[in-house]
């Protein structure tokens, strides 16, 4: 009897492709979609940039028709709200720097669809990520591995994957390229295979953060000073959320060079800013730790360490100091660390875990 997968199909030609090549394997494959936010949340068309939209929706079930394979729509929109949404906004809230798309694999893709693949008798559960799952026998552990198409990986999404999510998820498309994804989904006739990707945080209608967060966190929104490391008031901003570590564009201070933000300082209300020189550290603290290639951290380990998508990572120290707390100590200064956001370790291509910036902290060094 065929093992049965719950297949999380977006609508894209990733989670299109992932579908197929499951059932080509001899896999149970039942197509599902996501319901994550909701359009009366929105205030926007359905049909318009987001995810909220039904054009996805519909293109999921057109593929799963064209694949002849079973589909349904779920609703998760009251979870992604409570754990991914709401937690968004508090954390801007507090001067942080969020990563949505990797609580939303925390929380709703790899428990919320986990469960539901449980209730369903199925065995697995399959996504389009670009990423690997491999089984390491001398290590009796389930490790993630990067994707052969490096440029699209996105293990850094993935770091809080557990033993037990991994041995029961199937990601297909993790050994095969961004243009050999596209050229199955073009030979199989899947009017998805040239398909853009969204590049936007998906809840967050055309992009916009100060819309989002003026509507759900007004209270945050507080003018305040903008100052430099000495305390000099230099101008005014609008509210704290509306600014990022690192951010140089919209800041409204005129100087002789460039300023960046620095630090957000939620106590006082003011942002600080510096030259590009002043934004680089060489050490920060990580928290919510979650280890995948090891089960905990006992001693001062050598990692490469992202902390953004898009970088090619910093060598660097991880050395622990609580059960859940590290400090890492890196090689050369990084730039424009910003609390909230993820630090993911790597051993070569293995993840060996990650966390968040900070933790639960306003400090990050």
């Amino acid at each position: 009897m065929p093992k049965k997968v719950l297949a999380a199909m977006s609508g894209g030609v990733d989670s299109s492709v992932a579908a197929y090549l499951l059932k080509n394997q001899g896999y149970d494959v039942i197509g599902i979609t996501m319901r994550l936010w909701d359009t009366a949340v929105c205030g926007q068309d359905e049909r318009e940039k987001g995810c909220c939209n039904l054009e996805g929706i519909e293109d999921a079930r057109r593929v799963a028709g064209k694949l002849d394979i079973p589909y349904y729509v779920l609703d998760f929109n009251k979870k992604f709200k409570e754990k991914v949404v709401d937690n968004f906004c508090e954390e801007y809230s507090k001067g942080r720097t969020p990563n949505p798309c990797a609580r939303c694999n925390q929380y709703i893709k790899f428990k919320e669809l986990m469960l539901k693949a449980k209730q369903l008798g199925a065995d697995y559960i399959a996504t389009g990520h670009h990423s690997k799952i491999r089984f390491d026998k001398e290590k009796n552990r389930y490790l993630l591995i990067k994707s052969f198409d490096v440029k699209k990986d996105q293990t850094y999404f993935l770091y809080t994957l557990s033993q037990n999510q991994l041995a029961h998820t199937l990601m297909p498309i993790g050994d095969l390229e961004k243009k050999e994804v596209r050229k199955i989904a073009k030979e199989l006739g899947l009017h998805v295979a040239e398909k853009k990707e969204s590049q936007e945080i998906c809840f967050v209608m055309d992009d916009n953060y100060h819309n989002f967060l003026s509507e759900r966190i007004p209270e945050a929104i507080k003018p305040g000073n903008i100052i430099d490391a000495k305390g000099n008031a230099l101008g005014k901003h609008d509210g704290l959320p509306f600014y990022t570590i690192g951010q140089r564009r919209g800041i409204g201070v005129a100087a002789k060079e460039p300023l960046y933000v620095k630090e957000l300082d939620v106590k006082n209300n003011t942002v600080i800013v510096g030259t590009r020189d002043e934004l680089f550290i060489n050490e920060i603290y990580v928290s919510s730790l979650n280890y995948i290639a090891i089960d905990e951290l006992t001693s001062p380990l050598k990692a490469n360490i992202k902390i953004r998508y898009r970088q090619d990572g910093k060598e660097g120290t991880i050395i622990p100091i609580e059960k859940d707390k590290v400090k890492i100590v890196f090689e050369e200064s990084v730039w424009g660390v910003a609390p909230g956001q993820s630090a993911v370790f790597y051993d070569g291509d293995v993840v060996i875990g990650g966390g968040v910036i900070g933790g639960e902290s306003e400090k990050i060094f």
